[in-house]
């Protein structure tokens, strides 16, 4: 059995080497990479002759380097080049407009700075409770398809079109 080891083990490195590639091209996270070339490190080793013993612990030993050494700054690398512009809920945050329709604790509507219309109700965190038609607010979350708004309390104000 220990010669069939010795004399195939190159099979069972491929065969891991290839497994390992395809999970990493579906998780996307560089581990089943690093491990992968953990496992041409034991495939590399069978081919000078190393005992099946020893090639699984230079490909443990390669892939556990590689972990802790080389994947911490491809991770970095690979979230640097993200779009930092914000979008869908997050671009509406801290977005200012103003009320069409009276606003209450329930109801309304608002025109936001983007153009775009949204039913809306008061903060219950706000002590003025109700909002009339003209009055400026700002969104401070969004509750489905209805924003969440408060009174604006700025003194120069660039108003959207009704």
């Amino acid at each position: 059995m220990l010669e069939f080891l010795d004399s195939y083990a190159w099979i069972f490195w491929l065969g891991l080497i290839l497994i390992f590639i395809v999970v990493e091209m579906l998780t996307l996270e560089f581990t089943f990479l690093m491990i992968a070339i953990g496992s041409l490190g034991g495939l590399i080793a069978g081919v000078f002759g190393a005992p099946w013993y020893i090639q699984i612990v230079v490909a443990a030993v390669v892939s556990l380097l590689l972990l802790l050494t080389l994947r911490p700054p491809l991770l970095r690398l690979l979230k640097r080049g993200g779009d930092p512009a914000r979008s869908n809920v997050d671009a509406l945050l801290g977005l200012e407009g103003v009320v069409v329709d009276e606003v209450t604790p329930t109801r309304g509507q608002v025109k936001l700075a983007n153009g775009d219309l949204w039913t809306a109700r008061v903060s219950p965190l706000t002590e003025h409770r109700e909002l009339t038609r003209g009055e400026h607010v700002l969104v401070t979350a969004i509750d489905g398809a209805t924003a969440v708004v408060v009174p604006s309390e700025r003194t120069e104000r660039k108003e959207p079109s009704l």
